[in-house]
């Protein structure tokens, strides 16, 4: 990933604004069945970014908890567009799944792995050069040193779905 200083998103009515101060840990293409429903699309981009590495600029954000999951939506009280997301079940607790759509520029962080793909739907070709997973993946096997370094990430998240 070439590094970049800062990346800033918000919402479609612009009511929130927000900055990345960091690249992310890593950007996932997520064809789970719960990002398929939640977002209305065949797969979700989340970027992977500490929340200490986020600024928001300006707006009121509201959240939802979904039920029986780990899973907490952060979305634009004005217009409703989902921002981010929270999973508090391990490592990642410290952490924002970035929208990438809602950056100014989402074209800058194309996905590093596609997970999740035994739902994905059978439309969508997988690329070349890019690692896919059925489910999740052991974070050493993907993620870049810097990111593990990051993070201290050595282990194995929970599956979620």
């Amino acid at each position: 990933m070439t590094v970049e200083s800062e990346y800033e998103g918000g919402c479609s009515c612009r009511s929130v604004r927000f900055r990345m101060n960091t690249n992310p840990l890593i950007v996932h293409a997520c064809h789970c069945r719960q990002c398929q429903r939640v977002t209305g699309s065949a797969f979700v981009m989340n970027a992977l970014v500490e929340k200490s590495q986020v600024d928001i600029l300006c707006g009121d954000i509201a959240q939802f908890r979904f039920p029986d999951t780990h899973h907490t939506a952060f979305f634009c009280p004005e217009c409703a567009t989902y921002v981010w997301s929270e999973y508090k079940s391990g490592r990642f607790d410290d952490c924002w799944f970035m929208r990438v759509g809602t950056l100014d520029e989402p074209d800058r962080l194309p996905p590093s792995v596609h997970i999740y793909t035994e739902s994905k739907q059978p439309w969508i070709i997988l690329p070349e050069g890019v690692p896919s997973f059925k489910q999740f993946y052991r974070i050493s096997d993907v993620w870049e040193e810097s990111s593990i370094i990051r993070i201290g990430a050595n282990w194995n998240p929970p599956v979620h779905k």
